[in-house]
């Protein structure tokens, strides 16, 4: 079952709206895709569409992790990755799915809590009997599977992600950042795991937080962060945030 964190709504518009990027730069920002390579591929197209209708030189997409789990083809979205299916230049960052693998590859335990949220499904698609470990058993021997078939390139995609990228006014991460602690003091943990200290606080942060993480039924913008986890896995909406300057507007499946 999915749970969508309720679209928050502002009356007035967010004092937020005056953050730019650098003249020339147009930034594409998908949310976590979850293994749907069908919405990435159609959002990829439209995204090529895009560049063809308005071209811009100096164009960067920033995926903002999630990009495993949960859906029916991780392991084709990495290849989607790699073999150059997106329009643009792409900085890769990381989510706590992402994240979750790394750990199982060194720690077989992981398993127990992964297998809860979508890791049987990836484990599945690169070819691992999954019955034991549906079972709470057996997980070394996933372990070893997923270490054995795992292909060198998506190992090194998922070691090269980033924890968070920013330019201009913008800072983007995969869940958020901790209230009160400046960006580049953030922490592991909290970029890749936070949700409510994040979601429910309402200050100004040093920069406009881009994030995903914590699915909603419609992009969420607010003065301080704009949400654009959209649930594609189970929505089969997928979204884009494209910033250019001061503008901002959106592409989705």
């Amino acid at each position: 079952m999915m749970f969508f964190a309720r679209p928050k709504t502002q009356p007035r518009a967010p004092t937020g709206a005056a953050a730019s990027l650098p003249n020339g730069l147009r930034v594409y920002a998908i949310g976590d895709i979850h293994g749907r390579l069908d919405l990435l591929q159609v959002l990829s197209n439209k995204l090529r569409d895009d560049l063809r209708d308005d071209p811009c030189e100096n164009a960067v997409i920033v995926l903002l992790g999630d990009y495993i789990d949960r859906g029916p083809d991780s392991a084709g979205v990495i290849d989607w990755f790699l073999d150059a299916g997106l329009p643009a230049p792409a900085i890769a960052l990381r989510g706590n799915h992402e994240a979750t693998l790394l750990n199982f590859l060194v720690d077989e335990t992981v398993l127990d809590n992964w297998r809860h949220f979508g890791g049987l499904e990836t484990l599945s698609c690169y070819g691992v009997d999954v019955r034991d470990a549906m079972r709470g058993r057996n997980y070394a021997a996933a372990q070893a599977k997923l270490r054995e078939v795992l292909p060198p390139t998506h190992q090194s995609f998922f070691d090269r992600t980033k924890l968070s990228w920013s330019s201009g006014d913008y800072f983007f991460c995969h869940a958020g950042v901790k209230p009160n602690v400046p960006l580049q003091r953030q922490e592991e943990q909290d970029l890749l795991w936070i949700r409510d200290e994040f979601n429910d606080f309402r200050g100004a942060f040093d920069k406009m937080i881009v994030h995903g993480h914590s699915p909603v039924a419609a992009p969420e913008f607010l003065p301080n962060r704009i949400n654009i986890d959209t649930g594609a896995y189970a929505t089969d909406v997928l979204t884009c945030l494209v910033l250019q300057g001061r503008e901002r507007r959106f592409i989705a499946t």
